[in-house]
């Protein structure tokens, strides 16, 4: 596919679109007015995906659980420009996330910012924002909003992914306590099986009082052997109205996780058996404890103020070992985040146009030491252990004007970072420091055709901060800078009750990486990495006419090429490593009475496992190039009242298909078998 233009793109839109634009001035289309709502992430934007100026896709409990999904992973992997791989030391494990957006790598999901409720997912948003540690189930889930452009400007430090926010079930509105509860089995066919719970109650009272409590748990073992699990997410919320106009609401939240991970395999151990554990000895393990509290007051029709607060504390460890399986390394560390984020949102008339005009500021205070040291296996004796202490102050201020003048809705904004970060090295008794500030400018334009179409366009600046472990390659001859990316974007979204379809073109510079230099021990950091991303994401969605021969039946599809290419040292010009040019999902599902089936597909075309795309696979298997594959799921619901029983097979041809570990248990990584599973929910 050639490279193709933006603004050759956007002409042709407006070609295309000129005589519905002509249409829609017409009093036949009137347009919606727009409303205060300052939280973009919160309850206004959830309600107005339609109009938002940029790629995004929400979706909801129903499709979430009608995909048949067992994990997050798997529910991502169907919105288009999003990867899920499993190219790390957690590969199928329930404890990290992994996702990659756009061609950006997607090991432990680095280039994103990725939310709980709108607060940061990561241990440490700016020290480590790799969530080799994610603190989140698929069953505490109300939804999933991925923002791919156009929401840069509020949310940070690291973007350039877009923005991924996980909302917790709601409270139940109404007097009185509902609830439900449901169990699933999976089978993997292979390696072992495993349960997965959860159990929700809450409701209102008769002075506005809401509180609901949710639990998430899952026991057992993945499809390779002996890679047992355990997880715990348990979650209390509540909601309070002082008055008409003001309320308070926050959470209590805990986690914790214990997962075996098998690591990689040669390729003769994978041909012998890809489902078997050569690492019996390694884990993975940790919990999180959280806090978060807000107030929210629409002072007016024309004002909203809103302040946040939160806390949290994060323990996370591993154990693995090495190669000649004598020594174990383990790495525990913890982490403390304490953050206040307060906005205000002001709407006013000027020069024929509505403005509403948002600002906010946000502080991240980060605290936490990470540790390691040696263990020897046949002594079980310990060496001495290394100790790095890590501090990050980092204040953000934004400001955003959404003017709307007639059907143009326009969003300029800016967000300006000021970080100051530390890191002591406790044994060395020294000290490594950096201070840096950025100003990241942002526009966002979309043209309400009618109540249908909206057209956008978009340009956004995001960047990362430098990370606790890079730190140590801070010298007055290394001085590292922030990671700096610009996106542009241009789209049409179509929605009525019938059909759903959009188109989003992207570029996306990705400059000023941090990579570690090849060949240097210690491990050497510095800006010398870039990239550049171009591609075209499409997503449709039909359901049929209720009177029609075919009521009941819903089909989609979506499809996104990305081109993500190499821009710096001896490999430029060359893929960047794990991502698919060509992704696809299919699928359809039909309701008949309290009967709903599914069948689904999705699809990724080949990846390299290097940067200098390598084909010719490795013996060690750490290295060569990744095949294609296609995988099929299908399922089957009964939901006659207050119960369902839901049964599926997720890859129904038992496709076997594998990434690589890059970690230092490098090799192939077998994904799930054919995996049948039933689950029993009740409503009460």
């Amino acid at each position: 596919m050639p490279e193709f233009k933006l603004t050759a793109l956007a002409a042709a839109v407006s070609v295309l679109l000129a005589p519905t634009v002509h249409a829609q001035q017409t009093e036949e289309t009137p347009m919606e007015s727009i409303q205060v709502s300052g939280s973009w992430l919160g309850s206004g934007l959830q309600n107005s995906v339609k109009n938002f100026a940029g790629a995004r896709t929400v979706v909801g409990k129903e499709d979430i659980a009608e995909s048949g999904a067992a994990n997050i992973g798997d529910v991502l992997r169907r919105i288009p420009g999003v990867q899920a791989s499993d190219n790390s030391g957690t590969a199928g494990s329930a404890i990290s996330l992994n996702i990659g957006v756009r061609g950006l790598t997607g090991r432990y999901s680095p280039r994103s910012t990725v939310l709980l409720d709108g607060i940061p997912l990561a241990v440490a948003p700016y020290g480590q924002p790799q969530l080799s540690f994610a603190p989140v189930s698929l069953n505490n889930i109300e939804s999933i909003d991925v923002v791919r452009g156009g929401g840069a400007v509020r949310y940070g430090p690291q973007n350039v992914g877009g923005i991924i926010n996980f909302r917790s079930r709601a409270i139940p509105e109404g007097e009185g306590l509902s609830g439900d509860a449901s169990v699933r089995y999976n089978d993997f066919g292979q390696g072992g099986s495993n349960r997965q719970y959860s159990a929700f109650v809450g409701g209102t009272a008769s002075n506005g009082f809401g509180v609901a409590l949710m639990y998430s748990g899952m026991e057992g073992s993945e499809w390779r052997k002996s890679s047992d699990e355990r997880v715990n997410d348990v979650a209390l919320k509540f909601r309070y109205p002082l008055d008409q106009h003001s309320e308070v609401y926050g959470k209590l939240s805990y986690y914790d996780v214990l997962s075996r991970t098998p690591g990689g395999l040669t390729v003769a151990q994978y041909n012998a058996d890809p489902y078997q554990n050569t690492r019996p000895t390694d884990f993975w393990s940790g919990d999180r404890k959280g806090v978060d509290v807000g107030y929210l007051n629409t002072i007016s029709a024309t004002q909203e103020f809103e302040v946040k607060a939160y806390y949290n504390e994060s323990f996370r460890q591993s154990a693995l070992i090495n190669a000649a399986k004598t020594q174990l390394t383990w790495q525990p560390r913890n982490y403390q985040v304490t953050g206040i984020e307060p906005r205000y949102t002001q709407r006013f008339n000027a020069g024929g146009m509505t403005h509403d005009l948002t600002v906010g500021y946000r502080y991240l205070r980060e605290r936490g030491d990470d540790n390691s040291y040696n263990q020897t296996v046949t002594t079980g004796a310990n060496g001495a252990t290394t100790t790095f202490i890590n501090s990050t102050d980092a204040h953000a201020a934004y400001i955003d004007d959404r003017i709307a003048l007639g059907a143009w809705r326009i969003t300029p904004g800016v967000r300006y970072e000021k970080i100051s970060s530390t890191r002591d090295d406790v044994a060395s008794r020294s000290s490594f420091e950096t201070d840096n500030n950025k100003a990241l400018p942002s526009l966002n334009v979309a043209y309400l055709v009618n109540r249908a179409l909206t057209v956008f366009v978009n340009y956004t600046t995001s960047f990362g901060a430098v990370q606790n472990t890079q730190l140590n390659s801070q010298t007055p001859a290394n001085p590292l800078k922030p990671e700096l990316a610009k996106t542009a974007e241009v789209g049409a979204r179509w929605k009525t009750a019938a059909l759903s379809a959009e188109v989003t073109a992207f570029k996306l510079k990705f400059d000023n990486q941090i990579a570690q230099v090849p060949g240097i021990t210690p491990a050497t950091f510095q800006n010398i990495g870039a990239t550049k991303h171009d591609g075209i994401e499409t997503a449709v969605d039909y359901s049929f006419d209720p009177a029609g021969a075919l009521a009941g039946l819903n089909v989609y599809a979506n499809y996104t090429y990305t081109k993500a290419i190499q821009e710096s040292g001896a490999t430029a010009g060359l893929d960047v490593p794990f991502y698919a040019r060509n992704t696809d999902t299919v699928g359809a599902r039909y309701r008949v009475g309290a009967w709903t089936a599914n069948l689904s597909s999705t699809h990724q075309s080949k990846q390299y496992s290097d940067t200098a795309n390598t084909v010719a696979e490795a013996a060690n298997g750490g290295v060569g190039l990744i095949p294609g594959f296609r995988v099929w799921n299908a399922q089957l619901s009964w939901k006659p009242g207050a119960y369902e029983v839901a049964a599926g097979v997720n890859n129904l041809a038992d496709k076997r298909y594998y990434t690589r570990n890059v970690d230092g248990n490098a090799g192939r990584m077998t994904a799930a078998p054919r995996t049948a599973y039933l689950q029993l929910r009740v409503t009460y």
